[in-house]
């Protein structure tokens, strides 16, 4: 397991517990309710740029989700060219097939703002956090590395007992 992917998954994991948090506050002031249903666009200059507080919420929770959605993204491209256990792979599979779902139940949240709206899309926030925190933990903790770490760690370990 290569450290610069441990620190992929990791910092991803961090960035969609952090996304999870500003998007409970985005809901609970009800941040979405300034696009007056017209996502993609939103209130303010040509329906791009915040008018207000709760509208720049919502901007900076998109940007945020974007930000995070391509760390997801690249998790998953990473473990699936790296030779990473089949648990990895089918952890980011699980957080990348989520995704676009996840997007779409952001948008309804604005088109029918209510508990189930915000209670779907936070399920699903939480399934690809959940399937993030299990790749992380399963990089830090597999044994099984690459051929690459392996025979790096082995010739570390030659050149320790001369």
């Amino acid at each position: 397991m290569t450290t610069r992917f441990r620190r992929l998954v990791a910092t991803t994991t961090v960035l969609t517990f952090a996304l999870i948090l500003l998007g409970v506050y985005t809901g609970a002031i009800g941040a979405g309710l300034t696009c007056e249903a017209r996502w993609p666009f939103c209130d303010g200059w040509m329906g791009l740029f915040p008018a207000n507080w709760a509208s720049f919420v919502e901007w900076f929770h998109r940007l945020v989700a974007m930000i995070t959605g391509f760390g997801i993204l690249g998790s998953t491209v990473a473990a699936w060219r790296g030779e990473y256990s089949r648990r990895i792979k089918l952890a980011t599979g699980i957080a990348t097939v989520v995704l676009p779902v996840q997007v779409l139940l952001g948008a309804n949240t604005i088109f029918n703002f209510g508990a189930t709206a915000q209670v779907l899309h936070h399920g699903a926030a939480q399934l690809i956090f959940g399937a993030m925190v299990a790749a992380t933990a399963w990089a830090y903790t597999d044994t099984a590395a690459s051929p690459s770490v392996r025979s790096a760690e082995s010739q570390h370990t030659a050149r320790a007992d001369d």
